[in-house]
């Protein structure tokens, strides 16, 4: 009896090993298709990425305006709100030319000629903040103020002295138009 088990037990465990094979040959085949499924991932991940940027790229375009007040051409970057997709379509017709007035040592205000779509929400500003005030003005700050506003854009790469420097003398003319 004891034979016939040690027989049964040997014959089951070579048909075990003869249907798995050994552990190399197991790990070899499944890093080989680990390696193969990793791969492909990294193609398609890698495309999609590509991908992605370009249209984040495409879009931080669509938002951004040209500014140019004097000799200086500043670039902003609009919200993504209802106002700013109905500046955005003003510029896109024509270029949006606005005389703007100082105001209070800290901003320039100016009439845009129509109303735009609003959602005021009280708003502390910064300087390089571009808002809309009463649905009919653009306000660029130089400086902070807190009011009602909304949100059209931000001013890109100018240090709170450098715009200072730019809107705090006087009045000024800026002329919108959308960024290539």
């Amino acid at each position: 009896m004891k034979k016939i088990m040690i027989l049964l037990i040997s014959f089951m465990m070579s048909l075990m090993t003869a249907a798995c094979g050994t552990a190399d040959d197991q790990q070899a085949a499944g890093t080989s298709s680990q390696e193969t499924q990793n791969e492909s991932v990294d193609n398609v991940t890698e495309t999609e990425i590509v991908e992605q940027e370009e249209e984040t790229m495409q879009e931080s375009n669509n938002n951004k305006v040209q500014i140019q007040i004097g000799e200086t051409t500043l670039t902003a970057t609009l919200e993504d709100n209802d106002a700013a997709n109905a500046l955005k379509d003003l510029i896109l017709e024509e270029p949006l030319t606005i005389e703007f007035s100082q105001y209070g040592g800290f901003e320039q205000v100016g009439s845009i000629g129509t109303s735009l779509p609003r959602k005021d929400v009280q708003t502390t500003t910064s300087a390089g903040d571009i808002v809309l005030y009463s649905g009919n003005q653009m306000v660029m700050f130089y400086g902070s103020n807190s009011w009602a506003y909304t949100r059209l854009g931000k001013i890109d790469d100018l240090s709170n002295s450098e715009l200072d420097e730019l809107l705090g003398n006087g009045n000024v003319t800026a002329t919108f138009t959308l960024a290539e």
